[in-house]
């Protein structure tokens, strides 16, 4: 019973791992997968500024707060953007499914085809919702690190961490596009220092 328990695993992994490869040589899924996370990198890092500035440079700070508002706000545009995508990309899928059977005058439902749309649909969501959880796990650090002791110079370093995600984000960009990468990493680099000073401005207005 036990080896034919075993059996049955190693087969159903085989079936996922190889409707995982399937799903990743589809045309669409990858650039949508880099094009997703770029956006939401870029996106999730501006909220944590903005967390940053709001909680840890006012007048009474206090680390659990500025710790607890970061995870919190992470987790949640983590959750929408990856639902969002999912619902997005499925109605995408369905879509270029109905095409297919429309050429072939005959459905698709539980065959190789509608499975791999339906993992590459879950692949693009799921590494979507991994955006966020990085640029959390990056900026929460110092504060994790240094405590209660410094809040002001956890938050210092903390947005240069934010600025320096945004720049191998660019960085990164130009390098996939063949373009100049550091213009493409100082430009973001420079986005998130114009969203920090502005931001800044507003809190100290506040």
């Amino acid at each position: 019973m036990a080896e034919g328990g075993d059996n049955s695993q190693r087969a159903k992994g085989s079936v996922l791992g190889r409707s995982i490869s399937e799903a990743l040589s589809m045309p669409e899924t990858i650039p949508s997968m880099r094009r997703y996370f770029v956006n939401t990198i870029f996106d999730s890092t501006f909220v944590i500024l903005g967390v940053i500035i709001g909680s840890a440079f006012s007048s009474d700070p206090h680390i659990s707060v500025v710790i607890a508002t970061i995870l919190t706000s992470s987790v949640a545009l983590g959750i929408s953007t990856g639902v969002s995508v999912y619902e997005a990309e499925k109605l995408e899928q369905s879509i270029r499914i109905a095409e297919i059977e429309r050429a072939m005058l005959r459905k698709l439902d539980h065959t190789t085809i509608e499975r791999t749309s339906r993992v590459s649909v879950t692949l693009i969501a799921l590494v979507n919702m991994l955006a966020p959880v990085m640029a959390c796990a990056l900026t929460v650090t110092p504060f994790l690190v240094l405590g209660g002791d410094d809040i002001r110079l956890a938050a210092e370093v903390s947005i240069g961490l934010a600025i320096t995600l945004l720049f191998v984000t660019g960085f990164v960009i130009g390098r996939m596009g063949e373009r100049n990468p550091f213009y493409y990493g100082v430009r973001m680099a420079g986005a998130g220092v114009m969203a920090f000073i502005i931001c800044f401005l507003v809190e100290s207005l506040v």
